[in-house]
């Protein structure tokens, strides 16, 4: 018996010993190939028609937002649209004209102080004589009177609806207060404007209740420029962008440095990485221990 049972228990060791180690289970394929062909062709309608229909929903999306009939200004050229380019300082120049002469009854630059056109536009002195024709009335004094008191050019310009960061707010900057300005026209047939409210198809609503407030020859300009109702409006959207930013000009100066910096450490870093610091980062270090 003992015999026996040393016989079966050395075979059953042998037999789990024998067992396979591991199982292997099938695996589904379900790659796109591996379908029959009615499910291809499933599939890809059923693609198609969800692509299609992403697209018509995004069409007609568009189509409900322009059934009011709004216009979208054009992208016009401007001179300071560009990487590098700067403003024209001789249009801001006119543009500050058009706003003192047209503009600064209704609108003012909030913020923005006479001694900030101080070498963008005009000279320190020709900003002294701007500023002493401004009369601000102030007090009471002592007596309890209002005065006048003398304008500084340190101080700042006259303050009504603040317009200064109009191209910022408004989406298409310069391209749309251009087109707002020299958009006024007559309404098409059909549509109805109520009484002192203007047509203009690029605001919204095309209802503004600004009057048209350029036309030509609205002013002259100092510097003999025709003053046509396009360029009147290139000049003050000119102004405002710089009103906007005045560090226009500094800013892609310091873009156009820190590329000239970069063109120059880039081949410097390059060369630190492939033939100096490659070497450090290869080398293997070795521990022999003394015998």
């Amino acid at each position: 018996m003992a015999a026996l049972r040393a016989v079966v228990s050395t075979g059953t060791g042998r037999t789990l010993l024998a067992a396979p180690k591991s199982v292997h289970t099938s695996r589904a394929n379900m790659s796109f190939s591996s379908l029959s062909r009615g499910k291809k062709v499933a599939l890809s309608t059923l693609g198609v028609l969800t692509a299609g229909g992403a697209g018509l929903a995004l069409a007609l999306q568009q189509s409900v937002k322009a059934s009011d009939l709004e216009l979208h200004p054009p992208s016009y050229p401007w001179s300071h649209g560009g990487m590098l380019s700067s403003l024209d300082h001789a249009s801001v120049r006119r543009g500050y004209q058009v706003y003192k002469q047209v503009c600064s009854a209704c609108h003012s630059m909030e913020y923005l102080a006479f001694r900030n056109l101080v070498g963008v536009s005009h000279t320190e002195a020709e900003v002294k004589v701007l500023a002493e024709e401004i009369e601000v009335v102030d007090g009471p004094d002592d007596t309890g009177e209002m005065f006048t008191p003398p304008r500084k050019a340190l101080g700042l310009l006259p303050q009504t609806v603040r317009q200064r960061y109009i191209v910022n707010a408004r989406h298409g900057g310069e391209d749309y207060v251009f087109s707002l300005l020299t958009g006024y026209c007559e309404p098409p047939g059909g549509v109805l404007v109520r009484e002192g409210l203007y047509y203009n198809p690029y605001f919204p609503g095309q209802a503004i209740g600004m009057a048209p407030p350029i036309y030509n020859e609205i002013l002259e300009f100092d510097d003999g420029t025709p003053a046509t109702m396009s360029q009147v409006a290139k000049d003050v959207c000119t102004f405002l962008r710089w009103a906007a930013e005045p560090e226009h000009d500094q800013r892609k100066r310091m873009g156009l440095k820190l590329l000239m910096g970069t063109v120059i450490l880039l081949p410097l870093a390059y060369y630190m990485k492939r033939h100096r610091w490659s070497v450090l980062k290869s080398r293997k270090i070795a521990y022999r221990p003394p015998k």
